[in-house]
């Protein structure tokens, strides 16, 4: 990766969104952006918790500010910090569409799903005016490459066009995170993203565009907002969403301590039993970073809030999101051309 070059005037993230600070919640520091004009794009996973193979990133860090963001100790790799660091000094990768192309163009590339993102939301602020996440979902339209979203922005729906013309072409889908219904929760811990209301107008709007949409109620956090989970899934359900998908609170590194000092402060008189509640389905401790239990957890706890969202989800017609996600099927072509020879 090429050194990050700091922009004296970055873009304003702002551009084509509304943006309201609800109770006087203004970003504790200024926005700084970075550049990097690293030379690969595509990252390979080989977690068997996560659902899919290949992913870009077109941003690190994120504005949204999520306490619980499981990806705040990449930011240490960048010589950065995992607090307020990740939440403000937002790096930008503008050759990502490029990229992608020169990657899909490889003879040894055979149309794998790629997910946007692995990492941080491909549709924060600053996608309004980069529109990198646009930029590369118009290339996999272009080469027919299946591909999904992760995202709880609003944003998402000024892409919509490109949505049809993937789905239209290859299989994609789009999962809009919704982990909260308690909507001074879900504000205490994710600051500045939309409410949860705003998120289910996502999944009808998509819904009625003829995309494959579903929720992801994540991360479950134990003594807060695993109460809200029926209420999340019957709202999805009712806007249009066809699958579901959970994953229990992981808090990596320095993520514990950001999470932790967030509740303290925003929720003092929670904060408590919480943190009680996360050390039961963790076996005694706040993180469990083994491979099969990180994602889901263990003990009696644990297992009630996985069977009770199962059976919800059931009950409400939203299939699991492994169940509904078939291997996506092989539609990828190069375009005329002469990498089209390979």
């Amino acid at each position: 990766m090429s050194p990050l070059r700091p922009l004296a005037n970055p873009p304003n993230p702002w551009a084509s969104t509304d943006v309201e600070y609800l109770d006087g919640e203004v970003p504790l520091a200024e926005l700084e952006v970075y550049e990097d004009h690293t030379r690969s794009i595509l990252s390979h996973n080989d977690s068997p918790d996560v659902g899919f193979d290949w992913s870009v990133n077109p941003y690190r860090g994120c504005f949204h500010a999520c306490a619980y963001c499981y990806a705040r100790p990449s930011h240490e790799y960048l010589s950065f910090g995992a607090g307020t660091d990740f939440d403000r000094k937002i790096v930008v990768k503008p050759d990502a569409p490029a990229l992608l192309r020169e990657a899909f163009d490889a003879p040894k590339w055979k149309g794998e799903r790629v997910v946007f993102s692995g990492v941080t939301d491909c549709y924060q602020p600053l996608e309004a005016s980069y529109r990198i996440t646009r930029g590369c979902l118009e290339v996999c339209a272009e080469y027919r490459n299946p591909a999904g979203i992760i995202s709880k922005s609003p944003l998402v729906e000024r892409d919509i066009d490109v949505f049809q013309e993937l789905s239209r072409v290859a299989s994609f889908s789009v999962a809009v995170s919704i982990p909260f219904w308690n909507e001074a929760h879900g504000r205490a811990i994710e600051p500045f993203v939309t409410t949860p209301a705003r998120r289910v107008r996502i999944i009808e709007r998509l819904a009625k565009a003829g995309i494959d949409v579903g929720v992801m109620v994540a991360p479950i956090i134990p003594g807060l907002n695993d109460e809200d989970m029926g209420q999340v899934l019957l709202a999805a359900s009712g806007a249009g969403a066809k699958w579901a998908g959970m994953v229990l609170l992981r808090l990596p590194g320095a993520v514990r301590d950001v999470f932790e000092s967030r509740v303290r402060a925003a929720l003092p008189l929670r904060a408590d039993r919480i943190v009680r509640r996360i050390r039961e389905t963790r076996g005694g401790k706040m993180y469990d970073a083994r491979y099969g239990v990180r994602g889901t957890g263990e003990g009696p706890y644990a297992e009630a809030i996985t069977a009770l969202f199962d059976q919800t989800a059931t009950r409400l017609g939203l299939r699991s999101r492994r169940e509904h996600h078939e291997p996506p099927r092989d539609t990828f072509r190069r375009p005329r051309g002469q990498m089209g020879l390979f």
